[in-house]
């Protein structure tokens, strides 16, 4: 089979990339593509803005500001999931404070937030991991009582939907990726959604140098050139960094967009294939899916118990290979067990490592959420990025006969 790497582009992303080129190539302040792609995005999920950015870690980190998190503050996160959701924490020289997971969902465990709320915390970030999303509702409900923000990273969740909402429109704020992984792509970037007027702005200026003429809606600073040319014009009311997506990217997101259903869809179906493969094997277990919630299946995702009767993790991967799979992806490391986290070689001098309110008494210990570190060595990810059911239906295969040869 000759793998097709350019599936998911056509005519689409080369016609709207004309347009960005027509047009001399406009800057994201000046142009209309960010704008386009940022209104249908924010449609698509259910929020009243989107913001374009160029990366799913700026978007968080652009969240925290806009949340007022700050010196000090204290942010709840899931032990079990990419570093990137705590790193950001860090860099507006805030605590990541980890909360244990759910064996079963893997997703962030409301009661274990509680547990960790603290009177310095101010927010919450829970991950829609592999494209379930999180269990929102009682999130929601420690935020109102506790007044913190709810950031969703709904960086593998496109589309996903919780009791009838989309992911995008129920937290606070929240966070996507366009990572070549994902379901939609530019290459690299994100978008951040919201339906607070003032938290969609504050997250648009900390994005963009914090220029004083930046609204929620409205990327663009140039607007009024009398204004803008007045040699007494102060620009920049807010400390802020440059994290927009340029106009071509946005070209490329808004063709995307427009085939996201198509995209969701097929990871979905290649999802049901998998999951029909491993049927009857009580020892490799799904990531599980609640009533109510719809899954978008960055990758499919399974709970490997085959230790228990001597199969070793490793060995499986081996021979799924040899049966023709493209390989298992394990989980990644539980966050505070990384090398960073345990030397607390963090960027900077402040919070958690050096300043005084915290120093000495922050330490990211092994037993600090039991079932994110029993889970983590266990979990596999099966590839569901294919352009078709009938390219995935061969590494469907080679699962049915990897478990076969294992007895299962």
């Amino acid at each position: 089979m000759i793998e097709n790497k350019g599936w998911r582009f056509d005519e689409r992303e080369l016609k709207y990339i004309k347009e960005v080129l027509d047009s001399g190539f406009a800057a994201a302040t000046a142009g209309s593509m960010c704008q386009r792609f940022e209104k249908r995005f924010a449609e698509k999920v259910g929020a009243k803005y989107g913001v374009c950015f160029n990366s799913g870690t700026s978007t968080m980190h652009s969240c925290l500001a806009a949340a007022g998190v700050g010196p000090g503050d204290e942010v709840i996160v899931p032990a079990f999931g990419v570093i990137m959701t705590a790193n950001v924490v860090l860099h507006q020289n805030a605590v990541p404070v980890f909360a244990d997971v759910s064996e079963d969902t893997f997703n962030i465990d409301p009661k274990d937030v509680e547990r960790k709320i603290t009177s310095r915390t101010k927010a919450i970030i829970p991950v829609s991991l592999y494209g379930l999303p999180a269990d929102f509702d009682p999130l929601m409900e420690l935020a109102g009582k506790h007044n913190l923000a709810v950031i969703e990273d709904d960086a593998q969740a496109v589309l996903a939907t919780y009791k009838g909402r989309t992911t995008g429109s129920i937290g606070h704020m929240a966070s996507f990726s366009f990572e070549n992984s994902k379901h939609l792509t530019t290459g690299d970037g994100g978008m951040v959604t919201a339906s607070d007027e003032q938290l969609a702005r504050k997250v648009r200026k900390h994005g963009s140098q914090g220029f004083c003429t930046i609204g929620a809606g409205e990327g663009r600073i140039k607007l009024d050139k009398d204004i803008f040319q007045d040699p007494d014009f102060k620009r920049h009311d807010m400390f802020a960094w440059n994290y927009r997506m340029p106009e071509v990217a946005a070209a490329v997101g808004l063709a995307q967009l427009e085939k996201a259903e198509f995209f969701v869809g097929l990871r979905q179906k290649i999802a049901a294939m998998y999951a029909d493969a491993i049927k009857g094997c009580g020892w490799l277990i799904p990531q599980y899916v609640p009533e109510g919630y719809t899954n978008a299946y960055w990758t499919y995702a399974a709970r490997f118990e085959g230790q228990q009767i001597g199969i070793p993790w490793k060995e499986f991967r081996k021979k799924y290979i040899e049966f023709g799979g493209d390989g298992i992806y394990a989980a990644w490391s539980v966050v505070y067990l990384e090398t960073v986290y345990q030397t607390g070689n963090f960027y900077g001098k402040g919070c958690p490592v050096h300043c005084p309110l915290y120093k000495g008494k922050v330490r990211y210990e092994k037993g600090l959420c039991p079932t994110a570190e029993a889970i983590q060595p266990k979990v596999m990810q099966f590839v569901n990025n294919y352009s078709s059911t009938q390219e995935a239906e061969p590494k469907v295969e080679a699962l049915r006969k990897t478990i076969k040869h294992f007895g299962g």
